[in-house]
């Protein structure tokens, strides 16, 4: 494949970012990429870089680690895109890659410290100073109660309230039954509570 997939966008112009913002839909981008549309990969790793780096970079914890394995999540997409059947959405088809990727890092990197990374609160322009940095203390005490909960209940709260995936697409995206889903969602939730109201 001869483009370039970096987070900095090497590849996109005016031309492609109106691709990547156009109403063709996932699904048709998957088709002609199995064709050997470069174009349309391009418009898809443009539409979708930004959600799956963030994504990778909660789950590892580490710029460049993120950037590496987003370049290998869109170069399997290139040559395994005959194997998406359309039984899910390309989203949750993207961010199941993405995990399997970050997950044989992790592995990969046991010596090292991979702490997810909660996306950093910022604070409304249009607030005022003194509501400013109230949003900012409330932004710390979830991301240090986000860095306690256990994996499994990290990268639940990450999909479903992040992302905003269904409980299905979580589901697809984990490999786990739905009502495995929803358990660890309760007690996500349930513990994530509790560490806001401790601190």
């Amino acid at each position: 494949m001869s483009i370039a997939l970096t987070r900095s966008g090497t590849v996109t112009g005016a031309i492609l970012a109106r691709a990547a913002a156009s109403d063709t839909s996932d699904e048709m981008l998957v088709k002609r990429i199995a064709a050997g549309d470069e174009l349309a990969m391009q418009v898809l790793f443009a539409r979708h870089r930004t959600p799956v780096y963030r994504w990778l970079l909660r789950f590892v914890g580490n710029e460049i680690v993120a950037e590496d394995l987003l370049s290998e999540v869109f170069f399997d997409v290139w040559r395994q895109v005959g194997r998406f059947e359309g039984r899910s959405a390309v989203t949750t088809w993207l961010l199941s890659i993405a995990r399997f990727k970050a997950l044989s890092a992790r592995r990969r990197r046991t010596h090292a410290e991979l702490n997810e990374v909660i996306e950093a609160t910022v604070a409304d322009s249009a607030d005022n100073a003194e509501v400013a940095p109230e949003k900012k203390h409330e932004g710390e005490i979830l991301r240090a109660a986000l860095s306690k909960l256990s994996p499994e209940h990290r990268e639940i709260i990450d999909l479903v309230y992040y992302h905003e995936n269904s409980v299905d697409d979580a589901a697809d995206i984990l490999s786990i039954p739905r009502a495995t889903v929803k358990t660890r969602m309760f007690y996500a939730r349930k513990k994530l509570a509790e560490l806001v109201q401790a601190a």
